[in-house]
């Protein structure tokens, strides 16, 4: 990882010799950064701006790229043609979300602690490979009409040995990874993601120091569990630097074939351990860079091509922690 890391830095800094174009997204109502904007180049495929919300685009890396579709949560989506890339871009608010914002009071009611256990897994052969054209989201059901709290995200995350031959062994040297991962919360919208229950950015970096899973503490969010139950989302940014800075990499490979190049996605790590534990169907996935695309279940008969469906491993086992108020 070390190696790597130094070749992407001295990548970075050929970048930003060579004159690349670096792009900066900005809130038009408050000229602060838009954080991890998604920067969608119409075709499946795209990037993300970091936390500064500053972007990397060039003819030389993506000469077929004619147009820049930018949208991020909260904001209205914006179209730029890659020609005279400004240097700065402009996103409105979505009026609609103003409304949706609730100021809530902290919740002064004794309490117990309630936590579902992710399902962890060390199988290589039972894990997604993240790409970042995709986002997974889990369905959580609300059981009763108490009033809830989400206090923690626990993320199930499969390591893997350096040594392929080692890998059985507990105590096999962990291959290195630094990612960044966004989270999102959304409202369940009959049975699939609806609207979003924060529109606050929540973002983590995952090393393999953090062992078979991640908690993600989100208490500072005042995400109250609704009646219909909710979703919880991971989207993977890219690799990061030491001090958890997104990476300006490219995120797929150009294979050529007899009929012409094909990009395939770039696989990230960590793994993702799925999962044949649950009996229903409660993981959906979206490809992000698509305009207008649909959630879709992830089950057998809906188009999706994925070994994991072949053994009947149906969901990313991902656990919460919340606390559960007694009445007044």
């Amino acid at each position: 990882m070390q190696l790597l890391t130094k070749y992407i830095s001295i990548l970075i800094l050929c970048i930003v010799a060579n004159g690349f174009a670096q792009t900066k997204v900005i809130s038009t109502e408050t000229d602060y950064p838009v954080s991890y904007a998604t920067i969608s180049f119409g075709d499946g495929q795209g990037i993300f701006a970091d936390d500064e919300g500053y972007f990397y685009f060039t003819k030389k890396l993506y000469p077929d790229v004619d147009s820049l579709y930018v949208s991020a949560l909260g904001f209205k989506d914006k179209v730029i043609a890659t020609v005279n890339l400004p240097k700065s871009i402009f996103l409105e608010t979505e009026t609609n979300t103003l409304d949706e914002v609730v100021i809530r009071t902290t919740v002064n009611r004794k309490f117990k602690t309630e936590t579902l256990k992710p399902y962890l897994d060390d199988d290589y052969y039972k894990c997604w490979l993240p790409t970042i054209e995709s986002e997974i989201a889990v369905f959580f059901p609300n059981e009763d009409d108490k009033l809830k709290k989400i206090t923690s995200v626990l993320f199930p995350i499969t390591l893997e040995s350096r040594d392929w031959k080692k890998r059985n062994r507990s105590n096999a040297d962990k291959r290195s990874f630094s990612t960044l991962f966004k989270v999102k919360f959304y409202k369940n919208n009959k049975g699939v993601p609806g609207d979003a229950l924060t529109y606050s950015n929540i973002v983590f970096r995952a090393t393999e120091k953090n062992g078979d899973e991640f908690k993600l503490d989100v208490s500072e969010h005042d995400l109250i569990i609704p009646e219909e139950g909710f979703f919880v989302s991971l989207q993977v940014l890219g690799y990061t630097d030491a001090k958890g800075k997104l990476l300006p990499n490219k995120k797929y490979k150009e294979i050529k074939t007899k009929t012409g190049s094909v990009k395939i996605p770039t696989n990230f790590r960590p793994l993702l351990p799925f999962t044949d534990e649950i009996t229903d169907y409660r993981t959906y996935i979206k490809r992000v860079f698509i305009q207008g695309n649909n959630w879709v279940q992830f089950k057998k008969g809906n188009g999706i091509e994925s070994g994991l469906l072949r053994t009947d491993l149906n969901n990313y086992g991902i656990g919460i922690s919340f606390n559960i108020y007694k009445d007044e």
